[in-house]
């Protein structure tokens, strides 16, 4: 889910902190990705001309492996090497957002039986979408399918936002790839999504701190805690501001229409946030190796009925890319050094943020819409 309306407050506040570039751009990086969000999106958006899921002849699921075999293929001969990383097992303070989806998706499928004898073929489409789950057994898959093609993976103790985070940070990778916004949140320096990467670092540092920065995030509405309504990501900005404490914005809200529950566990939240559970970077090896050509075809041609000469084509791209000495990123001959502080400009650049804060939001969507 991530956290609730975070990207347009970037936009709003910060438009500086969001930066555009297509993916030839960050050759010879590095980026860790979060295998679950990806195979969930797969699943829903590799699918037949009549809307179904690709499936081999015995009837099983492939849109997963085809969606992630191109993908980073896609990845690899733009010179990028990418890292997966799978979740593990989610905190306890998720579990009641696992059973709202686990009900979405029991209702979804009640509402699908209904729209096959009163919908139309658009709605029984939509509703088929919704009911969408990644199985272990699409986990598994997907980390085989990694292994024959020489990409390294990393399974989370827990979350896997965390862990891709926990890369970032000890410098095995440039940056987090995810969707979900809550990567930002347990403090990867970079984030990309999609085509577009986000220099978290600017953001809690130009507007508020990294502990008032998760506070902000936790009254948007997270994985972890309830929403509190009347409280949207501008609100939540304006309270961590106007108060020194979670206690004293809860003591404040409790004073108006839409109090919090009591027992709101925001400091376990807080903790599942600024200390999660991951494998340090420090005992994590990351190696890219030549694929297993054959191995990949044995397993995508031979089990699940894909291309042969597609997954060969596929495969030598990858040995090609893998294999060859790569050329080097100019910025990786030297430190960067930070820019002096300079009140003046920050405060003529925060007056432009504020004029342009708008007209960066619709450019960013516009944008965005070319792919």
């Amino acid at each position: 889910m991530g956290i609730k309306g975070l990207t347009a407050l970037i936009n709003d506040f910060a438009p500086k902190a969001i930066k555009q570039a297509e993916m030839k751009t960050l050759f010879g990086r590095k980026v860790a990705i979060d295998a679950s969000m990806s195979i969930y999106q797969f699943l829903i958006a590799v699918r037949q001309q009549d809307g179904q899921q690709l499936m081999n002849e015995a009837g099983e699921t492939t849109s997963h492996l085809m969606g992630l075999f191109y993908r980073t293929i896609r990845m690899v001969e733009n010179d990028l090497k990418p890292c997966y990383v799978f979740d593990g097992k989610p905190p306890q303070l998720k579990s009641n957002v696992l059973k709202k989806r686990f009900s979405n998706r029991q209702e979804a499928k009640a509402d699908e039986e209904e729209a096959k004898e009163t919908g139309t073929a658009e709605d029984v489409d939509r509703l088929s979408r919704r009911q969408v789950k990644v199985t272990k057994e699409h986990n598994e898959e997907c980390r085989r399918l990694l292994t024959l093609m020489g990409i390294p993976w990393v399974e989370a103790p827990s979350e896997a936002e965390a862990q891709c985070a926990e890369l970032c940070r000890g410098g095995l990778v440039y940056g987090a790839g995810s969707e979900d916004m809550d990567t930002l949140t347990f403090n990867s320096p970079i984030v990309l999504r999609h085509l577009t990467f986000s220099e978290a670092r600017k953001m809690p540092i130009d507007i508020i701190s990294l502990d008032e920065f998760i506070d902000m995030c936790m009254l948007c509405g997270c994985d972890y805690l309830e929403p509190i309504k009347g409280v949207g990501a501008k609100t939540a900005l304006k309270l961590v501001r106007d108060h020194e404490t979670m206690d004293d914005i809860l003591a404040h809200l409790r004073k108006g229409k839409n109090p919090p529950p009591e027992d709101w566990p925001y400091e376990e939240a807080r903790k599942l946030f600024q200390t999660p559970d991951v494998k340090p970077a420090k005992d994590i090896e990351l190696k890219w190796e030549a694929p297993d050509v054959e191995g990949l075809v044995d397993f995508l041609v031979r089990e699940k009925g894909f291309s042969e000469e597609r997954v060969r084509k596929g495969a030598d791209k990858l040995k090609l890319r893998l294999s060859a000495k790569q050329q080097g990123r100019l910025d990786g001959f030297f430190t960067v050094q930070a820019p002096k502080d300079d009140g003046k400009k920050r405060k003529a650049d925060d007056k432009e943020d504020a004029k342009g804060g708008k007209k960066a939001k619709t450019d960013s969507k516009a944008k965005g819409k070319k792919k």
